[in-house]
């Protein structure tokens, strides 16, 4: 029995369809900007090992890059999905690989929320906020000023501080964080948005089922975490200090980024922290209110209850 590649050979030499459409092919992949740019930083790959690899060179050329052609990692177009190739040089041999695409990692980290935390789902409308629909009200334009600062710092890197929104009810700080979520999601970067009562309430149930630790450690290490209306949620000081007080100083420590919501002024917080049932306690309320402080900057916002339009 002859070898198939032997075979294969005979065939496409009394295949004049196939010669055909191989040198079209090769005349395409070999003309791609993008294979013809690697193969200039790599002139010691001989024309043998680029003809032996023309089909590596041809699957590359024909997938997504890094989602650029994917609107989302449900729609995604290559062969495996959610996964991007690349194309490298190793002992003069070209070899293709591929690596998780920023859709699939943002898609499993989000898989992992929900799996993890149930209590992370926020109306509709905050949902589908974005910064340009945010009204032009000058009352809320620092606000927004600040929101679009920490985008554009965030281009060379997430910056160490996030924004602390006071203000009254209703005027919109929660679409704020919404908002900037969003946009966060286009620039690849997941963030954790979370209504601290529910936060509370979370972390009590996972004490049934010992996962109060592994839950604790995500918000810590959530790449940008956002708590919404801090100061709503019943307090008690070992959830003030054990919890909320871990996770700020892990991310003060880490350099990571906080947003928070709340009708409160860092100064009027301060004294409703303070507030326990075992009485007053101002120090440890200062010590949580000195950790915002490093992980986020005060930005108040006024103007009319939009929940009342």
């Amino acid at each position: 029995m002859k070898p198939v590649q032997s075979t294969l050979k005979k065939w496409m030499k009394e295949n004049e369809n196939f010669q055909e459409n191989y040198i079209k092919i090769k005349h395409e992949v070999l003309n791609d900007p993008e294979i013809k740019t690697f193969l200039s930083y790599h002139p010691q790959l001989s024309k043998k090992e680029i003809e032996k690899n023309l089909i590596k060179l041809y699957e590359y050329k024909t997938q997504s890059k890094q989602c650029e052609s994917c609107s989302s990692f449900s729609n995604c177009k290559n062969m495996l999905q959610g996964y991007s190739p690349i194309l490298y040089v190793e002992n003069n041999e070209l070899h293709l690989s591929y690596e998780k695409c920023h859709s699939r990692i943002y898609h499993e980290k989000q898989k992992e929320q929900q799996k993890l935390v149930q209590s992370l789902y926020m109306p509709k409308e905050i949902l589908e906020a974005t910064i340009s629909d945010i009204d032009s009200d000058p009352t809320r334009s620092n606000g927004v000023r600040e929101l679009l600062r920490f985008v554009e710092e965030t281009k060379s890197g997430i910056p160490k501080k996030g924004i602390y929104f006071s203000g009254p009810f209703g005027v919109g700080k929660t679409y704020f964080l919404g908002a900037l979520a969003n946009k966060l999601k286009e620039m690849h970067i997941s963030s954790t948005l979370i209504y601290m009562p529910e936060l509370v309430r979370e972390i009590k149930a996972s004490m049934k089922d010992d996962s109060i630790n592994e839950k604790i450690d995500f918000f810590k290490k959530a790449d940008v975490l956002m708590l919404d209306d801090i100061g709503a949620e019943m307090q008690s000081a070992w959830f003030r200090d054990e919890i909320l007080g871990s996770i700020l100083q892990y991310r003060m420590m880490e350099r990571l980024p906080v947003f928070f919501t709340s009708n409160y002024s860092l100064e009027q917080l301060e004294t409703q922290l303070a507030s326990t049932r075992g009485g007053i306690e101002t120090v440890k309320a200062g010590r949580i209110v000195e950790r915002i402080k490093q992980v986020s900057k005060e930005v108040e916002i006024y103007g009319k209850n939009r929940r009342e339009i």
